[in-house]
């Protein structure tokens, strides 16, 4: 009757949990959640689906961004991509070196200057020539500004001018920049990439520096496209984050392997610690030490116990913390293999170990 009674028991097997319609056991687990805020110890186990998803499902729930918002920092490559609007935000535009106009008059075919196939240019040092006035300052003029300015000017020779300007090529700058970029075929991409340099900078075609560290991509394309609309317009800038800079963490002591590691993923302490071959026997897991240097590059450390963590006697170890860029791990030596070194250096190689103990001889003459 006992045998009876085993069997089914064995059969059923652990209980389900609640909702769980796949036939997963209920496991018991510790979940550092529901232990308002202090470390969970495993006798704090309960009933938890351990496993949500199936079978093979191995990478995991979606977990949240690894940053609420990143910041750009010297070594990140950022890609611009540069696109010609043809509008302008605010304002009447302003002529600029290169742009073309026709200059007409409609009492007298001779002071016409230009053709709406190929207009009079403006020169590099931002003057027009005229005939009869010579060099007149265009740039920075509106195309009305520019119509009164030689209106005026005329009269001196004639008493009704009717001077006409009509804009031919306009937005020539902003078709330097996206040529500087990507070459005047348009075949290329109109984009470039840079590197924010050691000093937090950017440099970008026609406007020069600009302040990069720190900044969100949104701001970072807020503060280009304020550059650029103080010497053109119709041209707006998108960045993109082509790729971060690397993130190094240091581990040394008694490691696998003492060396820096790349962390191209959040990275915990045993996790940086297993990326270098694992602790050694030995090692003083107790006192992990952790190195970091702060915003204004002064130093902080803090010191972690991970033994318990190490031995499976705490689930949820709250010194395993993430570690920053530039974090540096020490796994230093407990006391009895300090103690042993000391020994091993003393009493081995040391004095005893270049001139030999054997011990004391009494001669009997001696007395």
């Amino acid at each position: 009757m006992l045998a009876s009674v085993a069997g089914p028991a064995r059969a059923q097997g652990p209980p389900l949990c609640a909702g769980d319609g796949r036939g997963q056991p209920c496991m018991q687990a510790v979940d550092s959640q529901t232990c308002s805020g202090a470390e969970a110890r495993w006798q704090d186990m309960k009933p938890m689906d351990f496993q949500p998803y199936a079978q093979g499902e191995y990478a995991g729930p979606p977990r949240l961004a690894h940053l609420a918002q990143y910041r750009l920092r010297p070594g990140d490559e950022v890609q611009l991509i540069y696109l010609i609007t043809r509008r302008q935000t605010a304002g009447e535009y302003r002529l600029t070196v290169g742009d073309e106009v026709l200059i007409e008059s409609i009492s007298n075919d001779d002071l016409q200057r230009g053709t709406l196939e190929s207009g009079l240019q403006i020169q590099p040092d931002g003057t027009i020539t005229v005939r009869l006035l010579g060099q007149v300052h265009a740039a920075g003029l509106t195309v009305d500004q520019l119509r009164r300015l030689l209106e005026k000017r005329y009269q001196r020779f004639y008493n009704e001018p009717a001077i006409d300007v009509t804009p031919v090529k306009t937005n020539t700058l902003a078709e330097d920049i996206r040529n500087a970029v990507g070459g005047q075929s348009g075949l290329q991409q109109q984009a470039v990439t840079v590197r924010v340099t050691p000093d937090g900078k950017i440099r970008l075609p026609g406007v020069g520096s600009v302040r990069a560290q720190g900044l969100s991509l949104s701001e970072l394309k807020e503060e280009i496209n304020l550059q650029y609309e103080q010497i053109v317009v119709g041209l707006e800038v998108e960045p993109i984050l082509a790729q971060q800079a690397p993130h190094f963490v240091y581990v040394l002591g008694e490691v696998g392997t003492s060396n820096r590691f790349q962390m191209e993923a959040p990275t915990t302490v045993l996790g940086a610690i297993a990326m270098a071959g694992g602790y050694l026997p030995g090692a003083n897991m107790r006192q992990v030490v952790v190195l970091r240097r702060a915003d204004d590059w002064r130093l902080v450390a803090t010191m972690l116990d991970l033994q318990g963590a190490v031995l499976g006697k705490r689930p949820t170890p709250a010194d395993e913390i993430w570690l920053r860029d530039g974090d540096v791990v020490i796994v230093p030596k407990s006391p009895i293999r300090v103690l042993n070194d000391f020994v091993q250096q003393v009493f081995t190689n040391g004095i005893y170990g270049v001139v030999p103990f054997n011990g004391f001889t009494i001669e009997q003459n001696a007395f």
